[in-house]
């Protein structure tokens, strides 16, 4: 079984992450590279919302005791691991979604964190793409929650502080051991004058209207017209990828 292309999308808070990974989850599965496993790593989960599905359970309400002294007789860690994320996953049209949330109490996200590797781990086979929605930073990958994905997006406004950060995180990155070659830039809320700096740049999203309608009115993302801007360079962008994933399959 071929495994499948991981993408993480990164940038700074208020780039507009959620967003795009919404839209481009919505392309692979409209352009037929389904199924998608779609991963909420961000503990502010709300990419449920942009999708318009409902969760009924994260990784961060999972309480650790429940993996060690609750697992039901006649079964195994791994058995329980697995049919409990099956039961926190979010089954939608050609893809599910799952969502990192917040842990219980006042504890660290260490436990979560370990869940979210060993999940990615159990689930991936037999999805085509996996688009993680991930924090501002890069602690996922530093920790090795998220193997090391075959495409870094990194999501920038189109300021010359946004690239400025846009390139410390592609910096960092690449201190953490992931090659440049997999590193894109995105410019969100594009108005066609921003320089894109050294970090190749893979997809303009242009300011659009109905997307801040679709805010507004507090309706998932993927609901806007077909023809919007941002739809459309979504199913561009999505193109792009499924190239360079069957390239790098090679």
């Amino acid at each position: 079984m071929t495994r499948p292309c991981t993408v993480v999308i990164s940038g700074k808070g208020g780039t507009g992450k959620t967003t795009i990974a919404a839209l481009l989850i919505d392309a692979l599965v409209a352009a037929g590279e389904r199924p998608v496993l779609a991963v909420d790593a961000d503990p502010n989960a709300n990419l449920h919302e942009a999708l318009g599905v409902s969760i009924t359970e994260t990784l961060g309400s999972m309480r650790e005791e429940a993996f060690t002294r609750s697992i039901p007789p006649g079964m195994d860690r791994t058995g329980y691991i697995r049919y409990r994320f099956q039961r926190a996953l979010a089954e939608a049209e050609g893809y599910d979604l799952l969502a990192m949330g917040r842990p219980e109490g006042s504890g660290c996200y260490c436990f979560p964190n370990a869940l979210l590797t060993e999940c990615i781990g159990t689930l991936e086979r037999g999805y085509r793409f996996v688009i993680v929605d991930s924090e501002a930073g890069m602690e996922h990958i530093a920790r090795g929650t998220i193997r090391s994905p075959d495409i870094l997006l990194i999501t920038s406004d189109p300021g010359a502080r946004g690239m400025r950060t846009a390139g410390r995180i592609r910096d960092l990155a690449e201190a953490l051991g992931l090659s440049r070659d997999r590193i894109y830039l995105i410019v969100n809320r594009d108005r066609n004058d921003a320089a894109a700096g050294d970090t190749p740049l893979i997809a303009r999203i242009p300011e659009d209207p109905a997307i801040g309608a679709a805010d507004l009115a507090g309706t998932p993302v993927v609901g806007i017209p077909e023809d919007s801007p941002s739809r459309v360079a979504a199913q561009a962008l999505a193109g792009r990828l499924v190239g360079e994933c069957a390239r790098r399959r090679e």
